[in-house]
């Protein structure tokens, strides 16, 4: 299996810069923000996470929504936290019981602190890489069963991730997709094998969860 080299102590390119990264994208200051896990392994653990312009974790009331709607469906999934951010999402999962994690940040100092919280609650059963989501996926060759798109809005990302992950076979049969998508998003470009399972609306914000119809 070919893999993207680790790059945490690396600066990304200008081109990189210029594409965007996940939920920060002007930079991530040295102030530091919490998160708190809900429930399951680490309930209740408060992590810090950096500050940055458009660093935007999904809150307590909308995880906790989340969570519910995967319910029995997340014990044992592969995951994947594709715009990590302050890994708020990817952390509950594996705290209730995902197998595993993998976690992608395009900027280092959010890098940086996923590593450290996951050393923090001595967690063994993640991964972390920096780069951007495109050009990642195209070099990291698993399938998941269960993914979290929250892209910073305003840059293009999310429709061509979702047609990649299709192209690129990176889904399981049956996998369950996330995402979150910015008022007036057009959701025709999801793949058509993607179906609707729940939907919620919050201000300026659609969240959905999708399952991906399995190919016979």
């Amino acid at each position: 299996m070919s893999r993207p080299r680790r790059s945490a102590s690396r600066s990304p390119s200008a081109n990189q810069k210029a594409a965007g990264h996940p939920k920060s994208v002007k930079g991530v200051s040295g102030g530091k923000n919490q998160l708190r896990i809900i429930s399951g392994e680490w309930r209740g653990r408060k992590l810090p996470f950096p500050d940055g312009e458009g660093l935007r974790p999904t809150g307590d009331r909308m995880r906790e929504t989340l969570f519910n709607w995967l319910s029995f469906d997340l014990y044992g999934r592969r995951v994947l936290d594709l715009f990590a951010g302050s890994g708020a999402l990817g952390l509950e999962a594996l705290s209730r019981g995902a197998k595993n994690a993998v976690f992608l940040d395009n900027h280092p100092g959010v890098v940086r602190q996923m590593k450290e919280n996951l050393q923090t609650l001595k967690c063994e059963r993640a991964e972390v890489f920096q780069g951007e989501a495109l050009t990642w996926l195209t070099a990291y060759d698993e399938k998941f069963d269960l993914i979290f798109l929250d892209p910073p809005f305003g840059k293009g990302l999310l429709a061509p991730v979702c047609q990649q992950l299709e192209q690129l076979q990176r889904l399981a049969d049956g996998a369950l997709i996330y995402l979150e998508a910015e008022k007036g998003f057009d959701f025709t470009e999801i793949p058509a094998c993607w179906l609707v399972e729940k939907e919620k609306k919050s201000g300026q914000v659609i969240c959905r969860l999708y399952r991906r119809e399995e190919t016979r």
